[in-house]
């Protein structure tokens, strides 16, 4: 790094070294793993404060300072022309959503899918799947509202769990039977809700004998998945990913760059932009279900 690059800030770095690194089996970097855990610099120390109150650094990027301090291991480098307001939902929500499709499930062309949550991961989900060439993409969100967003990112088909009942797997099964196929199930599908029931239904409503079933959200602390073990016995794969598999000093610049080349579409999901101080409105925006990203400019 120099002087004025541009750049993206990494909470998964890439230091290319350690063994996660080297083994080429994992975007999990585990050079500074314990000091970022620990809210500090991997020289232990801190680099916020307010009087002689040391302040934590929030996932290793504390991107809602003004000013902030990261390992070099913990930047992308990208490219100068692109537009700072736009390309930082790449540090997160893009990289995951896009990145869960292509590097962990590794969808084929011609492939079915079902994305469970419409918001700025799922929606991501649905534009990495419509890259990736699968054909009957659906989307699963209890806001009727995400159905026209949900279309603009590639969905073919929307469900509403409210309208269909207390038992959406058996619906889902039966809209993804193709012709000759009695059991019926995707291809691949998704998580991006962080419910636990949510899983569940995802990963049972893949397909018997080879359905892929990726959680993307986060559960809160504590909670536990569950399902019969008949469901994997039968030949289901239950994945997980973090920030879609990608290695971030690699990979972000390279989805910049696609936002760049018209690829990718990230402009209509920035729905908010605001100054620092209306920060929490922000997040208002966000429990409300009334965004889907918001970006707070310095």
């Amino acid at each position: 790094m120099k002087k004025g690059d541009h750049v993206i800030p990494l909470y998964t770095p890439e230091c290319r070294e350690c063994y996660s690194c080297t083994s080429r089996k994992t975007n999990l970097c585990t050079s500074i793993r314990s000091t970022q855990g620990q809210g500090v610099m991997p020289d232990g120390t801190s680099r916020f404060s307010i009087g002689k109150d040391k302040i934590h650094h929030y996932m290793g990027c504390s991107t809602f300072a003004n000013y902030t301090v990261l390992p070099e291991i913990a930047l992308a480098k990208i490219n100068p022309d692109a537009p700072f307001d736009k390309v930082c939902y790449i540090g997160c929500g893009v990289t995951t959503g896009i990145g869960a499709v292509i590097n962990t499930a590794k969808v084929e062309i011609g492939s079915t899918a079902i994305v469970f949550g419409l918001g700025g991961i799922g929606l991501n989900v649905l534009q990495g799947l419509r890259l990736a060439g699968a054909d009957m993409i659906i989307g699963v969100d209890i806001n009727p509202d995400r159905k026209a967003w949900g279309e603009k990112f590639g969905m073919t088909h929307f469900v509403n769990p409210k309208e269909v009942g207390d038992d959406i797997v058996p619906y889902l099964v039966n809209m993804t039977k193709r012709n000759g196929d009695l059991i019926g199930g995707a291809d691949y599908t998704f998580d991006c809700t962080g419910n636990t029931k949510v899983m569940r239904q995802a990963l049972e409503s893949s397909h018997r004998g080879w359905g892929k079933s990726v959680i993307i959200g986060v559960a809160g602390a504590g909670q536990e998945i569950s399902t019969r073990p008949f469901q994997l016995v039968t030949g289901r794969n239950w994945m997980g990913t973090a920030f879609g598999g990608a290695r971030g000093r690699t990979d972000v610049p390279k989805i910049v760059d696609w936002y760049m080349e018209g690829k990718i579409q990230i402009d209509p999901m920035i729905t908010h932009t605001m100054p620092l101080e209306d920060i929490n409105k922000g997040f208002d925006l966000m429990h409300k279900g009334e965004s889907i990203r918001g970006v707070v400019v310095y």
